[in-house]
């Protein structure tokens, strides 16, 4: 899953670059029986499986056995803060970020000794962490100087701004014509005037 989508596009220049590096850990490496199993049936019953907490710990000592690092421990979890831009600018400051997929009905509660932090994408349910994992690793890898190769895509975007959303922005051609109307490109984007035009862009942004 992970090899899928960072081997295109922006993340994979990012990485051919060397301004993140991304590692995918197979937890069954760290299971002891012949069926590498890493989940199993919840005490007290219930319905679903568990995901194991021994494969879990020693996945993370064997990514953490670096000392002196900037680095965050993360559980993908429901019962996570809610991931905002806000965060992935707090992240984006970090040297290694360790990501927790759950799987199944959820992780063994003790896993939760051993992590910095719970994070939530949104309130609903997905069959894994594994999406949200992605949508982490992409929101904090773009704001790394280099990334996007123009930082001031990102400067003046959605929510790089707490509650304030991008203005419209437009493109060729000026006029596009539908069924005998036409949608035009607003006058002042076409005039030249940069101080207006930042004006009107001021005005035009959006509350979240």
């Amino acid at each position: 899953m992970f090899d899928s989508y960072f081997s295109e596009g922006v993340i994979k220049r990012a990485q051919d670059q060397g301004i993140i590096n991304i590692v995918s850990q197979d937890l069954r490496e760290f299971t002891s029986d012949r069926h590498k199993t890493v989940d199993d049936t919840p005490y007290g019953g219930g319905a679903g499986m568990l995901m194991k907490i021994e494969p879990l710990y020693q996945a993370i000592k064997k990514l953490t056995g670096k000392a002196n690092k900037k680095r965050k421990i993360v559980l993908l979890s429901a019962q996570g803060k809610k991931w905002i831009q806000q965060l992935a600018q707090e992240y984006s400051k970090l040297d290694e970020i360790v990501l927790i997929c759950g799987r199944y009905e959820g992780v063994d509660e003790r896993i939760k000794n051993f992590i910095d932090e719970e994070i939530s994408l949104g309130d609903y349910v997905l069959t894994g962490g594994e999406l949200g994992a992605m949508t982490i690793i992409d929101s904090v890898s773009r704001l790394l100087p280099g990334t996007l190769g123009n930082e001031a895509s990102f400067q003046d975007e959605s929510h790089s701004q707490v509650g304030v959303l991008e203005y419209p922005q437009y493109t060729k051609p000026e006029k596009f014509k539908v069924k005998n109307r036409s949608y035009d490109v607003p006058e002042i984007l076409l005039s030249g005037n940069h101080p207006k035009i930042k004006v009107w862009r001021e005005k035009n942004r959006k509350k979240a």
